[in-house]
This record gives C-alpha cells, structure tokens and sequence, in this order.
C-alpha cells in the first residue's frame, strides 16, 4: 500500500528574498537585471520549510556570502528570525564553473552551430544544472526541505551571484 502524498502546509514557502550587498556586492545593469529574475522566479513558485518551522511561514530569505561559506538567513515575513544555516560553496564550485563553460558554449552555438547541435549542448547544460539543484538539495537535509524545482531555482540564484559578466 502507498502513501498519500504529503500536503504541504501553504505558508511553506519564501515570499521574499534579499541579497546582502556588503558580502556579494553589486553588479552591472545586465547581472542585476538576471539577478533580479531569479529572485521573482524563486519567489512566484517554491516549497521552502525549515526543519521545524514548516508551519511558520511564510518566509524571508536573506542570502549572503561569509569567507567560502553561503549564507541563508531565514525569518519569518514579519522579521521574527527563524534560522541561519552556512553552506559550504566547495561543492558548487566545480558545478558552477561547468555550468558557465558550457553556458558559453550555448551561447556560441547559437550563432553557428546547427539545431542538433544547439540541443545537444542544451540538454548538457539541463543535466549540469540539474547536478546543482541536487547537491543543493542534498547540503540542505536536514535543514530546510525544498522540492526539485525550488532546488533548480536556488541553484539559478546561487550562478547568478558567481556570475561576472
């Protein structure tokens, strides 16, 4: 016999995020506009419960960078701090620089290359993104539980703040 699935509670989720400009800085027009749309993105659609709080939502989520460390600052919409946890960025490292590499490979291949090999090239990026929205998932048991999507929008986020133009 299977189980239902397990209803999530509706204030599981972020309805707002902040980046802390003194550790990630600000950027050119183009990487704050692709900043910025991450940040609507993650906000229009998420599952986002802190072990412990899934009911306490919904959530703010101040994100920033401490030594080799990311940081999410969680709190309630109201300002009550929740939690903070640290990430390592050591095994991300490795993701992200793929990512970008074949990222500018698209990018390229969208000038000459043929459709075959445009998707080709695409369907390599998905799986490389995809390698970070789970190892994102995985830094996260145990401290907030996020659905794959949510994961793959994080992990959008966490590129974006890498990202140098």
């Amino acid at each position: 016999m299977t189980k239902p699935p397990v209803q999530e509670h509706p204030n599981s989720r972020i309805v707002a995020v902040t980046l802390d400009e003194e550790s990630i800085g600000r950027s050119g027009p183009d990487i704050e506009h692709e900043r910025a749309i991450a940040i609507y993105d993650l906000i229009e659609q998420n599952l986002f419960a802190p072990d412990g709080h899934e009911d306490g939502g919904p959530f703010t989520l101040h994100i920033g960078i401490t030594g080799n460390r990311l940081m999410f600052d969680i709190r309630r919409q109201d300002g009550t701090p929740v939690v903070a946890h640290l990430l390592s960025l050591t095994p991300f490292r490795r993701i992200v620089k793929d990512y970008f590499m074949i990222c500018d490979s698209y990018y390229q291949a969208i000038r000459t290359a043929t459709p075959d090999k445009i998707e080709a090239i695409d369907m390599g990026r998905r799986g490389i993104h995809d390698e970070g929205s789970r190892t994102l998932q995985e830094r996260l048991k145990g401290k907030v539980r996020v659905d794959f999507e949510t994961a793959r929008r994080l992990f959008t986020l966490i590129t974006v703040l890498h990202w140098k133009g």
